[in-house]
């Protein structure tokens, strides 16, 4: 089945033709009516709608009210703001009038993420994945839904915001073509993993060319970018104030769509969500297969961002309402199943098998000879972790950096576990961030085991790319992470290791090695996330205000229930 390409003349005279390929076009007219519709007006409300507790709304749901950005605040501990209004961004972005004084990788930053700006029909929409020109560019001459976050936090930061509400509607309009994979249709709510403007000089013209998995490598759909679409538009919301955007029907609609793929209710007894391999930032084979982290910490944060932009009426009250529920659920089936500490270690060490019953100790059947050996070393007296997978006979315990950043951020995690996934990085620094910010999971897969999970892939070696690489774009979730538990100290220490060398290197997309110290052996120089993790980091860190954008109070009438052994007694 073929998709339609529209020509739009510069003079906006359109005509239809049909391709092979997979081109939307996008008139600007259909733009215009979206950013001309009036904005509505913001009611001021006693209490911010991201602290009501969603334990409250499955009880009572109120007419939303209007969003509200918050005045700037400065943090002074571990949990207290201080309100600065007026304050923004100061440090030494191009806005800043010291600029040029900061720390020369700030210029060079800034300078190469300008680089990067992608344009349609004269307008910013989005930044290429890399700007290295000594390699083939393959698909890194385009515009990522995942990648462009940590960019677009940045222009945010910097009082940027049109290349954002650009993206945002520019993707939105994507969402909303059919999607084909061969003679296979694709679910309506599907975000784009990457989109390229192609430029027609001869005809006077340029069409987006979306790219939904077809083109991927091993043709998986992304699920992680209509996660990041959401949380991305709370955080325009968050950071302008504004939220005639979120609130435009299409946007409501897109909002819509893309739960409507995660809150379908079938076959699965677990409120988690069922993903394929290379469906997330490890768009590989790398055995994530089934409950990965990094999705359910994603869902769980698009799920709370959603239930602050939906309006409540119409459809967008049952959508609130589904949310609700499923938030019940996957806090604590996450809280429960994938937490893993010391006792909890034991715990799982001493497990009996083929138990049966709702009394089941072992509910997912898991065998304690399948414990990895590596996994008892690493194990600190004090600290944990979300492990990476939980399913029927399987639990990934690698370390993934994203999902427990995220967990943190969304507070998925509790505060006592936020605190414990900190002290494990505190304690396992050498492992975790060694010579360069951060490992994406650890540890490496080696031997036998490589060649199974991967299929004999050369990019994922041992310490390379996903397999135990070192991506410096991550440093930004950390940062947020430590802001957020008042343990800034961690982020400066991530952030030094960053600025000995990572622009000396020409921003890396990641390093190879057990501790960073090799640029990455495929890894492509001037990677734009790179630079923008760099930027939001260091304005984060100057400006804690900064993390309202990304970052959701814990729900305090939502407690994991207390868990006692049974030689527990008064």
């Amino acid at each position: 089945m073929s998709s339609i390409a529209t020509d739009v003349s510069m003079n906006g005279s359109m005509t239809s033709h049909d391709t092979t390929n997979s081109i939307f076009e996008i008139d600007d007219s259909d733009i215009l009516k979206l950013m001309d519709r009036p904005r509505p007006i913001n009611i001021e409300r006693n209490r911010s709608f991201d602290e009501k507790s969603y334990c409250e709304m499955s009880i009572t749901l109120s007419p939303r009210p209007s969003y509200r950005m918050a005045d700037n605040f400065r943090i002074l501990d571990h949990h207290e703001y201080v309100y600065s209004p007026g304050r923004r961004s100061g440090f030494h972005t191009p806005r800043s009038e010291s600029y040029y004084e900061a720390h020369p990788m700030i210029a060079d930053a800034w300078e190469a993420l300008r680089r990067s700006v992608v344009h349609f029909r004269g307008q910013p929409v989005g930044t290429i994945a890399a700007l290295d020109h000594s390699v083939e560019e393959l698909n890194y001459d385009q515009v990522f839904v995942r990648d462009f976050v940590p960019s677009a936090l940045a222009f945010l930061m910097n009082g940027e915001t049109e290349i954002v509400k650009n993206f945002l509607l520019k993707t939105l309009l994507l969402q909303s073509r059919e999607k084909m994979v061969d003679q296979f249709k694709l679910g309506e709510g599907v975000m784009p993993a990457s989109f390229k403007v192609t430029h027609h000089p001869a005809r006077n013209y340029e069409t987006l060319t979306a790219d939904f998995g077809e083109s991927a490598i091993g043709r998986v759909a992304p699920v992680d970018s209509g996660f990041w679409w959401i949380i991305l538009l709370r955080a325009y919301t968050k950071s302008t104030g504004d939220s005639s955007l979120a609130e435009l029907p299409e946007c409501q609609r897109g909002m819509r769509l893309i739960l409507s793929l995660c809150l379908s209710e079938g076959f699965d007894t677990f409120p988690t969500l069922l993903c394929a391999d290379g469906c997330c930032m490890i768009d590989r084979r790398m055995g994530v297969y089934g409950y990965p982290i990094e999705i359910q910490a994603l869902f769980f944060m698009a799920l709370r961002c959603a239930l602050v932009l939906l309006k409540q009426e119409g459809e967008g009250k049952d959508f609130v309402d589904r949310i609700v529920q499923r938030l019940h659920a996957l806090s604590y089936h996450m809280r429960n199943y994938f937490w893993l500490d010391l006792k909890n270690l034991n715990d799982i060490y001493r497990y009996k098998t083929e138990e049966y019953s709702h009394t089941a100790v072992n509910k997912f059947n898991v065998m304690p000879d399948s414990l990895p050996d590596w996994v008892f070393d690493f194990m600190p007296s004090r600290g944990g972790y979300f492990i990476g997978n939980v399913s029927p006979a399987k639990m990934d315990f690698r370390w993934f950096c994203l999902g427990n950043c995220v967990a943190i951020l969304s507070s998925l995690a509790t505060p006592e576990q936020s605190a414990a996934i900190m002290d494990l990085i505190e304690e396992r620094w050498e492992e975790l961030v060694g010579e360069m910010p951060l490992k994406i999971c650890y540890p490496a897969i080696e031997s036998h085991q490589w060649r199974i999970v991967t299929g004999w892939d050369p990019k994922n070696t041992r310490w390379s790319y996903h397999n135990g690489g070192s991506w410096p774009v991550l440093l930004w979730l950390l940062t947020a992470a430590c802001i957020k538990t008042g343990r800034p100290q961690i982020a400066r220490r991530a952030i030094d290791l960053i600025e000995s060398r990572l622009s000396k290197d020409h921003w890396p997309e990641y390093y190879d090695g057990k501790l960073g110290r090799y640029i990455g052996k495929q890894a492509r120089k001037f990677q734009t996330w790179s630079i923008a993790g760099y930027l939001v980091a260091k304005m984060m860190l100057e400006d804690p205000s900064h993390l309202r954008m990304v970052s959701l109070e814990e729900d305090k009438q939502l407690k994991p229930l207390l868990k006692r052994s049974s030689s527990w007694t008064c």
